[in-house]
């Protein structure tokens, strides 16, 4: 199993950069971070930029995937993020990945005075957007020249010179939760992300969990594809218990999430206080203990 971990943009560089470093060290396959304008109960303390962030982690790191988690149409329109994420691409020398959702209702719409998407349109808009999204974002990192008209992106024979170093394209890992979404996932990803059912009791969190990866499943196979094909990403702090709270908390969570068959797991960086409160002598010992156990039970 791969692990990767997320590191909020929520530190000035200097205090920030040690974690990029120490995440490549680690060993983790993945290094992610939040792209948001602003996130939940950190809304009013320190926030920057996920493109910076990650062109600067680019800079000090050199084997380990960077990411979005997740990007979304909320605040971007596809034709200048596809430039961004091309830079990405070859700032990273191809590790970048592009973790991309539909994005919901909160304020990273409310501070640009909802222009993007009239909230009051509901799920389903955000829902006919995200496909279009992915679909825009698709075809400008793959192809040369791309126009398209649609419901909410118009584009007019935009460029994509030079391409990406990855190819035909980066690779998109979709977070989905319901099945319309999946189905963007299972057509346009390399990898799918769940964040499991939204509730705070941990047993109902796990079922939901592993009634969505059967869903998952059962979209992959209607559009006649293999389960193999796609790698399977699990939120874990998504879940009401916090991954690190302890050693031996993190190996249940990443066993029972190999037993559900998801290829990779994500925690996050341990913070001080509030969301994802935890201690780094935690992630410092899953790092020594756990982590090379599960490299070693990988038989992708």
């Amino acid at each position: 199993m791969r692990t990767g971990i997320v590191i909020l943009p929520e530190h000035r560089w200097w205090m920030a950069e040690h974690k990029w470093k120490a995440a490549e060290e680690y060993g983790f396959h993945y290094a992610w971070t939040y792209d948001h304008m602003g996130w939940r109960s950190l809304v009013d303390g320190p926030w920057f930029g996920a493109v910076p962030t990650l062109a600067a982690a680019a800079s000090v790191t050199r084997k380990i995937r960077l990411g979005t988690l997740v990007a979304s149409p909320n605040f971007r329109h596809p034709v200048p993020f596809a430039r961004d994420l091309l830079a990405l691409d070859d700032l990273t020398d191809g590790r970048f990945t592009l973790g991309v959702g539909a994005g919901g209702v909160g304020y990273d719409t409310e501070v640009m005075g909802d222009t993007a998407l009239d909230i009051r349109q509901g799920p389903r808009s955000r829902q006919r957007r995200f496909e279009e999204f992915v679909g825009s974002l698709d075809m400008l990192l793959a192809q040369e020249r791309t126009t398209f008209s649609g419901e909410y992106y118009e584009i007019r024979n935009a460029r994509s010179a030079p391409g990406c170093v990855q190819r035909p394209r980066l690779p998109f890992v979709v977070a989905a939760n319901g099945p319309k979404s999946m189905a963007v996932a299972a057509r346009y990803g390399t990898g799918w992300v769940t964040t499991g059912p939204e509730t705070d009791d941990e047993a109902e969190w796990w079922r939901g969990v592993a009634r969505m990866t059967e869903t998952f499943r059962e979209v992959l196979a209607g559009i006649g594809r293999a389960k193999e094909s796609i790698d399977f990403h699990l939120n874990a702090d998504s879940c009401p218990v916090y991954s690190l709270t302890s050693v031996e908390h993190f190996r249940d969570v990443a066993g029972k999430a190999r037993s559900l068959g998801f290829t990779d797991l994500i925690t996050h960086w341990p913070r001080a206080d509030g969301v994802y409160a935890g201690s780094e002598a935690v992630l410092e010992q899953v790092v020594t203990d756990v982590l090379p156990e599960l490299v070693a039970g990988d038989t992708r």
